[in-house]
């Protein structure tokens, strides 16, 4: 069954409308920088959600009344993970659309405060491109991701290490 009429039958893989023509190992070398081109405000399923399901109990996250006139500023604020979780879903389609595997995220750290309201952008640099040891058709690349409120301050900074799919026919022989 076609979802668009007209449309050619394509794998799931292939997907070659919804994904755009960069991302491929290739495209990437150390010391790329990107401003990526979406930011998202941080509503209250994000800000306290994943806290709940995660059951971080810290007042931080839930009591308004405790927070109030705090050292962190007022209002609850953002669980970490949830604020690691935005950056990456903004870093995404620039950075993953052609991601094999995720290997890991080696550095997370949380430099300043997100309450709910705040709009996070995103930004990447490339540290270092590397063949894969396990796969001709594939390399390493580790990023450096990080996230800045709206006031520029930056919010959370991580390096992320992924398998990235070469061109096709770009194989190393």
């Amino acid at each position: 069954m076609r979802a668009q009429k007209g449309m050619e039958e394509h794998s799931m893989n292939e997907a070659p409308d919804l994904v755009s023509e960069a991302g491929w190992l290739e495209d990437f070398h150390p010391g790329l920088r990107m401003r990526h081109a979406r930011a998202a405000t941080v509503g209250e399923l994000e800000g306290s959600g994943l806290a709940k399901q995660a059951m971080n109990t810290a007042q931080a996250h839930f009591n308004d009344h405790v927070m109030a006139g705090s050292e962190l500023g007022d209002g609850r604020i953002v669980f970490g993970l949830a604020t690691a979780s935005l950056v990456y879903g903004l870093v995404s389609q620039d950075t993953a659309e052609r991601a094999i595997a995720e290997l890991g995220w080696p550095q997370l750290r949380f430099r300043a405060p997100v309450h709910h309201g705040d709009t996070i952008e995103a930004f990447t640099e490339v540290m270092a491109v590397d063949p894969s040891p396990f796969r001709d058709d594939a390399g390493i690349v580790r990023f450096r991701h990080w996230g800045r409120r709206q006031d520029g301050v930056v919010v959370f900074e991580g390096e992320r290490v992924t398998l990235i799919s070469r061109r096709p026919g770009k194989a190393d022989s």
